[in-house]
């Protein structure tokens, strides 16, 4: 009998790319829109992210507790650092600054970019108990795939469960739909998430860019 799907590990290679892709990102805004050193806080995130590769094949219960909050404290810094730098870029537009459109224009891309990969980060992290636990069946499930009640013919996979690009998914779909698309969030945290989610592309497309453009104008 072949291994149920939901036992088996999920690679971490692109979550770990992922995670590379949101720094560069970051990087990338002007130091003007970030709340401190952007080169020191992407080297804490670096940090943090080499920590989780050397600790990821122990499998001892005390090593997947670290692993788990690692990955969330990761996670957070990113999240913070993002909105910050939205939070800084509104700021810069109403009080007026010294910023060209063009920085604008590619800082406000990057945040809504990186938005996209951080809650993808967020919803693979929590639901049904993170990487670790999904598949133990043990609540809260936070989203309803369609794959869940799809029949194993239709999938051709008896023992599905989500993987991280399925969340990146519901991110990207979220981030430009402002509203869940192919899968339902059922518990009030991923509505919470997905609410922030979308209120901060919403800030950005609507408030940011369309201002950033009239600057060039």
């Amino acid at each position: 009998m072949n291994e149920p799907q939901a036992k088996r590990r999920e690679p971490l290679w692109h979550i770990e790319l992922a995670v590379v892709f949101a720094i560069v990102l970051q990087l990338t805004i002007a130091q003007e829109l970030t709340i401190g050193p952007k080169y020191l806080i992407a080297i804490m995130e670096v940090m943090l992210l080499v920590a989780l590769r050397v600790i990821a094949p122990v499998t001892h219960d005390i090593a997947s507790h670290i692993k788990r909050l690692a990955g969330l404290l990761l996670t957070a810094i990113i999240s913070f650092a993002n909105i910050t730098s939205l939070l800084l870029v509104l700021q810069y537009l109403i009080e007026g600054n010294h910023l060209t459109g063009k920085q604008l224009i590619f800082s406000a891309f990057a945040i809504y970019l990186t938005n996209m990969v951080i809650f993808g980060l967020w919803y693979w992290e929590l639901d049904g108990g993170g990487h670790g636990g999904r598949g133990t069946h043990l609540p809260p499930v936070d989203f309803l795939f369609p794959q869940m009640t799809a029949p194993a013919t239709v999938t051709q996979q008896p023992y599905w469960q989500p993987t991280f690009m399925d969340y990146l998914f519901i991110s990207i779909t979220n981030g430009t739909a402002f509203s869940p698309t192919d899968a339902m969030p059922l518990t009030h945290r991923a509505k919470f998430l997905m609410s922030i989610q979308a209120l901060v592309s919403l800030s950005t497309i609507a408030l940011v860019a369309a201002r950033a453009i009239n600057i060039l104008v």
